[in-house]
């Protein structure tokens, strides 16, 4: 019941996320066929609606290719369609042989699966469907007509899709600001099935990732196709090279919060200072969150960052394994937050001292 319930809401907010779009298709097919009926009297204009849907899709990627690719297939499909259906007649093996040229010739010019599939489509619907020779080439002014109509609506972008990914960001970052408190929490009263609850929860944090590299390329897309986004280009293009360092910030705190749960399962201890030192990282991992969100670089965490990465050389040590591991994903986790205000990873390593022998 809980897992039909988690999946009629993941259900609804793609829904949601897409409303948009959906939109923007049902208005541009619309329009696109109220122009080809009305301003140039096409009787069956059906590829008008058909290409302007096909070009906008449900993705702000691409658009310009697709758009290209439906009227380049359109046009080659209908051509060679028209043409051998005049020279050879209607049956079986000339639509066999329609489609294999037309097919052939796509790829000869472009290897985009969209032109291929189009003038194939299109080379059938002219020996198939259409009355008369001559009538095809109505499809080749649908198809401008439709590939118009979805340029012109592809320009017209919310301002939601630039959001996404700063939004999604202040998701993951809110996420592993959980997972460390949950996992000092534990480390204090050592409750096994709350460490592996905390476990489990970590586990199914994969999809955020997904989710924020998804959201980063449909904002990139937009500022591409969009001459009215793209002065958001440079903001958008900083947040998606969060999608590395956020990644690898997720993935330590997964194995942080294993080795917390092992420790608990084994019974061993870990310093009470440790579990302030990952609620101390957990305090700035919010405040890179307040940062994302106000759509700011985190550079005002950074130096608090290094301090804590520096306390981490002069921590309590132990000589069991699970408390060295944690320390270690400690560090780890630092410099990747550090690469998320900005530092280079590798320069953000070096501003965490070694720990101690």
């Amino acid at each position: 019941m809980t897992r039909g319930r988690t999946s009629l809401r993941q259900r609804g907010a793609r829904l949601r996320a897409k409303s948009w779009q959906v939109g923007q298709c049902a208005i541009a097919a619309g329009t696109a066929w109220a122009i080809a009926t009305d301003v140039f009297d096409h009787q069956r204009a059906f590829f008008a609606p058909v290409a302007a849907v096909v070009c906008l899709g449900t993705s702000y990627g691409q658009r310009l290719r697709r758009v290209g690719e439906v009227t380049v297939g359109v046009s080659l499909g209908v051509f060679l369609g028209d043409m051998l259906i005049q020279a050879l007649g209607v049956g079986g093996w000339q639509v066999a042989l329609i489609v294999t040229l037309a097919m052939s010739t796509a790829l000869l010019l472009d290897q985009g699966n969209l032109l291929v599939t189009q003038a194939a489509v299109q080379a059938v619907v002219v020996a198939t469907l259409l009355p008369y020779p001559g009538a095809a080439f109505s499809r080749w002014t649908d198809a401008l007509i439709g590939g118009g109509v979805a340029l012109v609506a592809a320009a017209v972008v919310p301002r939601a899709p630039l959001r996404r990914p700063r939004e999604q960001a202040g998701v993951i970052v809110r996420k592993i600001s959980a997972l460390l408190r949950a996992a000092a929490e534990s480390i204090l009263d050592g409750e096994v099935d709350q460490a592996l609850e905390v476990l489990r929860d970590a586990r199914a944090t994969d999809e955020l990732i997904g989710e924020l590299r998804a959201a980063a390329d449909e904002g990139l897309s937009v500022v591409r196709s969009s001459p009215f986004r793209r002065r958001h280009r440079g903001r958008v293009r900083a947040m998606a090279e969060l999608v590395e360092p956020l990644d690898f910030a997720l993935r330590n705190t997964r194995v942080l919060v294993r080795r917390v749960a092992v420790a608990a399962y084994r019974n061993e201890p870990i310093p009470p200072s440790y579990a302030a030192l990952l609620d101390d990282l957990a305090n700035l991992t919010d405040a890179i969150a307040d940062e994302l969100r106000a759509g700011r670089a985190a550079t005002a965490v950074r130096d608090r960052l290094v301090e804590l990465g520096r306390e981490t050389a002069h921590v309590e040590r132990t000589r069991d394994l699970s408390a060295e591991v944690i320390l270690a994903q400690v560090r780890s986790l630092v410099a990747d937050l550090l690469a998320v205000t900005g530092l280079d990873p590798l320069a953000a390593t070096d501003l965490i001292p070694l720990a101690p022998e």
